[in-house]
């Protein structure tokens, strides 16, 4: 497997939203862009990762940074979660985990001494070239939003 690192060019991606409209790495070319990569829709952790962006989304939407969270649910599995808790930026659906896996998103976790292949939280900071700014590998929920913005130095 291929690990990205700093100054690689971002993978790109075809993907699609809650609406079944199809995104593009390329078409946010000349915005920055936070790409989350989480778990399941509407679970404590996701959920709680999900509300901070939102919470901060004026941050990010004034100073140009585009957000897009990415997993495996469904579109209609996004469109639900979206709802239910008033987010206002991209959720993105990769079944097939082809982006989750080309980001290195994909990968054995354990629970409670079982292992199991899942999605790995993890965010990218992308610039306006579609190149790799910041990776954060391990992401904890709490205060990841917030630990963003101070890397951006916008808070």
């Amino acid at each position: 497997m291929n690990i990205l690192r700093i100054n690689d060019s971002a993978p790109d991606f075809n993907l699609k939203n809650a609406e079944g409209n199809t995104f593009t790495l390329r078409q946010f070319r000349g915005k920055p862009l936070v790409l989350y990569f989480y778990p399941k829709d509407d679970t404590p952790g996701c959920t709680k990762e999900a509300c901070s962006f939102r919470d901060d989304y004026r941050e990010y939407t004034q100073n140009g940074i585009v957000i897009i969270g990415i997993s495996a649910d469904s579109p209609e599995s996004h469109r639900r979660f979206a709802e239910k808790y008033d987010l206002p930026f991209i959720l993105l659906s990769d079944p097939e985990k082809h982006v989750l896996k080309a980001y290195g998103a994909w990968g054995e976790k354990s629970m409670y001494g079982k292992r199991y292949m899942g999605v790995i939280r993890k965010t990218f900071l992308i610039d306006k070239d579609g190149i790799i700014a910041k990776i954060y590998p391990k992401v904890r929920v709490n205060g990841h939003s917030e630990e963003i913005l101070k890397d951006l130095n916008i808070k």
